[in-house]
């Protein structure tokens, strides 16, 4: 296939953030800075943005012959592009380094006179930041999800929903915009299982209902008395003597709060009886763990304001996990109002079509003290 073969192909661009994603099975809620990424290395991350990259592109597939794509170079999007066949135009010469945000800011800034219709970007929150602190909302944007944080409402609910989306867009088929939110969050402040976020800025995002995460949303104050009582409820109809592995959020975290117990905010905890066996734990840790303990459970909650109960924010259960548990060693929770402002729905993206196939459908889900929903996950 040739650029020529087209007069006025569409041109589209790509920007990847290669490193994307690699914190969050290892426990370290993120990526920024050299140093991070170099511990993350150490502890056995691997890469997970271009396999996610990959099935957006996959959508596009159907209108390759159309499309020039405005590519990062190198891991940036211009080796896999070009390895799927797809014509491809590089933004810039690849750095003789490994990339940074830097990076993805330059290759935004030039999409404008490259004359791109629409980019798809991939990472997390702080992939956005850098797209949307020089693109702005001059040229719609879709982000695909592929980083550790991902509270911005700029992003797909998956990476096919990004690459549908896309293709919509370009089929003239998905006429609405919206400006959505880029939330910057401090990444050490996070580590420390502290969410410190604010409001960056936008970005004008082709609207489809379903295709587009929300904004992720804490828990208000009124939800704080049902939290300790979902949590009594919890205690009540538990096996002691069985491992529980206690997920990330307010919710799960009080349980541990009603047994006096400090546990981490953002971390995957593990309790026994009534005593934390460990704390922040990551996926080798929960591998090892479920060995020893074949019965263990999982108490989760879906993410506020997105409904994703795997894949947004709790990476630790990675699919190699959620495999091993199994479907009836998990135990959803969440407050009736958490409940209602998703729609009544649960949404996954663990990153493998299996695993999600083995979550998806009908989900009892504990609301309160003896109280309980039937509430359904959805790919």
């Amino acid at each position: 296939m040739t650029e020529g073969r087209f007069p006025a192909p569409l041109r589209v661009g790509l920007l990847v953030n290669p490193v994307a994603g690699m914190g969050g099975a290892v426990g370290l809620k993120g990526t920024d800075g050299d140093s991070v990424l170099a511990e993350a290395r150490a502890r056995g991350a691997v890469p997970r943005a271009q396999a996610r990259v990959r099935r957006a592109l996959e959508e596009l597939r159907p209108l390759a012959d159309r499309i020039l794509l405005l590519c990062g170079p190198g891991p940036m999007g211009e080796d896999l592009a070009r390895e799927m066949g797809f014509s491809v135009q590089p933004l810039f010469p690849a750095p003789d380094r490994p990339t940074r945000g830097e990076d993805t800011a330059r290759g935004a800034a030039l999409l404008e006179d490259a004359g791109a219709s629409l980019v798809l970007f991939a990472g997390g929150d702080g992939t956005a930041r850098d797209v949307a602190e020089t693109l702005e909302t001059r040229i719609p944007a879709v982000g695909i999800p592929a980083g550790v944080k991902i509270h911005s409402a700029v992003f797909a609910t998956d990476p096919a929903s990004a690459g549908r989306l896309a293709v919509s867009f370009l089929e003239g088929k998905a006429r609405q915009e919206r400006e959505l939110e880029v939330m910057d969050l401090d990444e050490e402040a996070y580590r420390q299982g502290r969410v410190s976020a604010r409001l960056f800025g936008f970005l004008r995002v082709p609207y489809q209902r379903g295709r587009v995460q929300g904004l992720k949303s804490g828990t208000p104050a009124s939800d704080r008395a049902q939290q300790a009582a979902l949590a009594q409820g919890f205690l009540e109809i538990r096996d002691p003597k069985r491992l529980t592995l206690v997920g990330p959020g307010t919710t799960p975290r009080a349980v541990l709060d009603e047994l006096g117990l400090e546990g981490t905010l953002l971390g995957v905890d593990a309790l026994l009886e009534d005593r934390l066996l460990a704390r922040d734990l990551n996926e080798r840790d929960l591998l090892d763990l479920l060995d020893r303990h074949p019965r263990t459970l999982a108490l989760v909650t879906p993410i506020g304001g997105q409904g994703f109960l795997f894949g947004r924010g709790n990476q630790q259960f990675s699919p190699a996990v959620l495999h091993r548990l199994g479907r009836r060693n998990i135990l959803p929770v969440a407050t009736p109002g958490k409940l209602q402002s998703l729609g009544g729905v649960l949404r996954l993206d663990t990153g493998d079509e299996e695993v999600d196939r083995m979550l998806s459908g009908p989900w009892r889900v504990l609301t309160g003290f003896r109280e309980w929903a039937m509430v359904r996950a959805i790919l």
